[in-house]
């Protein structure tokens, strides 16, 4: 530690989408790392700065989110940009680590933007070796011990990182043992020590606001526009069973609910200053009919004026629910299709016919609320067939938005393991080849790679039309909304 200064970590989010394209720019307060600042300060004497570096503050122009520019030109940057240790955005991070001089960096990584936080934790490691390189996120978790074998980290956080992040601290200041505290994975004497996992915590009501530390921590926060601390999360948890996901290994199968009041109180702050429309980050958003009754209720009474979105799964979709939504501010509703045939939805357990989907889509567009669906194309199972069923639904559904992906096993997935059975992952699997756009992408059973992506260029090619076509007519929200909306969905 640094004499005679009071003791300093740096939160970073690592760039992504600025690899791609240099108009790209991730313009949103990093909410996961919000909910740590706020940890920290509440529970510790350290001084917390917060830095996204997917945020580029000199960008020339803002343009819509285009898929194709993911998969061609973009994709070559991506990779250029991550080899190439010298270029603009890690000068950038460099002179940021070296002005902050912190103690402690913790650094959150996603799967897609893990080799991208690997070369932050070696910079800030030429910078100033004593420094400790701290981890978490949902890569951290799903990968675990597997994290360490990139020798420039030093610890990594399994799970949900509030209570572990203080204790860390405490740790690493001479107050506690590494070795005590739950969740955490680190080096001692040449081995890796797993530490027991933590428990989910119960209270959310007990965490401190992500935004509250904002105006303080977050690194350029005069520049960042009101709509950049739009997101909120009133559920951690998740009931469902998806073959893909791994938001029940991040978050636990039990739903835990922030109270209706302490969320009206979180909203109620962010319209001070300024934000009219916010979206619920929830992975579960209304699976609990009363808690969804309360919310909206609590909505339309203390938040006038405030319009909303979130994610809804198809089963929860019905007539009355969409209806209390839309008087308490819902605007828009984005809903996971995912696939267009129903052998495939079957296999990774969705839970709804192709039919019920769109009938979900007719109930939402009755009510007038704008509809945003989510596809994925890809799976182990997939045909040729099966991609223009999704084609055909994503034409059909009467959305004003389609989200595309390609189907990418995470680490530690049921997926994953599926597909490593199948001879689909290699033992030298590099994750920063793949995220939901990448040309790199093809783990199925029935088409080879060159066919793949000839018919996934299709679709690639269908969705930049039919958004921009929907993002360009008059009256419509800024393409930049859409954009940010995509890259963070």
């Amino acid at each position: 530690m640094k004499d005679n200064m009071k003791r300093k970590i740096l939160l970073i989010e690592p760039p992504f989408y600025r690899l791609f394209k240099e108009t790209y720019s991730l313009d949103k307060h990093p909410l996961s790392l919000g909910y740590l600042s706020g940890a920290i300060r509440k529970e510790t004497n350290w001084e917390v700065l917060i830095y996204n570096a997917d945020f580029k503050l000199d960008r020339r122009s803002l343009e819509p989110f285009q898929v194709r520019y993911l998969t061609g030109e973009g994709f070559r940057q991506y990779q250029d940009q991550l080899r190439d240790l010298s270029k603009p955005v890690w000068s950038e991070i460099r002179s940021a680590i070296s002005q902050s001089r912190p103690d402690v960096v913790g650094i959150s990584a996603k799967s897609q933007n893990f080799k991208s936080a690997c070369r932050v934790a070696r910079l800030v490691k030429e910078i100033d070796p004593r420094t400790v390189v701290v981890i978490g996120g949902p890569h951290a978790t799903l990968a675990g011990e597997n994290i360490l074998k990139e020798p420039d980290i030093d610890i990594c956080v399994c799970g949900e990182g509030e209570r572990t992040i203080v204790e860390l601290l405490h740790a690493i200041e001479g107050k506690g043992d590494l070795g005590d505290v739950r969740g955490a994975v680190f080096r001692r004497n040449g081995r890796i020590i797993k530490n027991p996992p933590r428990e989910f915590i119960r209270d959310l009501d007990s965490l401190a606001s992500p935004y509250e530390t904002a105006p303080e921590a977050l690194k350029d926060y005069g520049k960042y526009p009101p709509s950049a601390f739009r997101s909120v999360l009133a559920i951690r948890g998740c009931p469902y069973n998806c073959f893909f996901c791994g938001s029940r290994r991040i978050w636990g199968p039990k739903i835990r609910f922030r109270s209706p009041e302490n969320v009206i109180r979180e909203i109620k702050s962010l319209q001070a200053r300024g934000v009219k429309r916010i979206h619920f980050d929830d992975d579960t958003f209304g699976a609990n009919r009363q808690y969804l009754r309360d919310l909206c209720d609590a909505l339309a009474e203390h938040c006038p004026g405030l319009t909303w979105s979130c994610e809804l799964h198809v089963r929860l979709i019905d007539d009355d629910t969409l209806s209390l939504m839309k008087r308490a501010g819902c605007f828009m509703i984005q809903m996971g299709i995912e696939s267009g045939n129903d052998g495939i939805l079957r296999k990774v357990r969705k839970g709804f016919s192709v039919n019920k989907a769109l009938a979900a889509c007719e109930k939402i567009k009755k009510h007038g609320l704008e509809l945003w669906t989510l596809y994925m194309v890809g799976f182990p199972w997939e045909t040729e067939q099966t991609i223009r069923d999704t084609m055909r639904v994503m034409k059909k559904s009467g959305s004003d938005f389609l989200v595309y992906s390609i189907f990418m096993p995470y680490w530690g997935t049921e997926a994953f393991e599926f597909c490593k059975r199948k001879g689909l992952i290699r033992e030298d699997f590099d994750v920063s080849l793949y995220h939901h756009q990448s040309p790199a992408n093809c783990f199925c059973l029935k088409i080879p790679p060159a066919k793949f992506r000839e018919l996934v260029s299709h679709v690639e090619e269908m969705v930049d039309r039919e958004n921009l076509r929907r993002v360009e007519k008059p009256g419509s929200r800024p393409a930049q909304n859409a954009m940010n909306a995509v890259l963070t969905a």
